[in-house]
C-alpha cells in the first residue's frame, strides 16, 4: 500500500518536488527502494525510527 500512495502522489508532483514517506509496513523496507530505482527516482534518505520506516523520496527529473 505504502507504493502505491507514492506513485499516486508522485504523479502529481513536479519534477525534482520531494516527499517524505512515513510506513509501519516492514515490506516498504523492500518495496520502495525498488519502486524507486524501477521507476526513475531518487531515494535520497531511508531510516528506521522504532517501528516506522522514513523514506525520503526525490521525483525524477524527465
Amino acid at each position: 500500500m505504502p507504493v502505491l500512495k507514492a506513485r499516486k502522489l508522485l504523479a502529481s508532483m513536479q519534477p525534482g518536488d520531494r516527499v517524505e514517506l512515513i510506513s509501519t509496513d516492514a515490506a516498504s523496507a523492500l518495496d520502495v527502494p525498488v519502486f524507486c530505482h524501477q521507476a526513475g527516482h531518487s531515494l535520497l534518505e531511508e531510516r528506521r525510527e522504532s517501528d516506522r520506516w522514513i523514506f525520503l523520496i526525490e521525483k525524477r527529473v524527465e
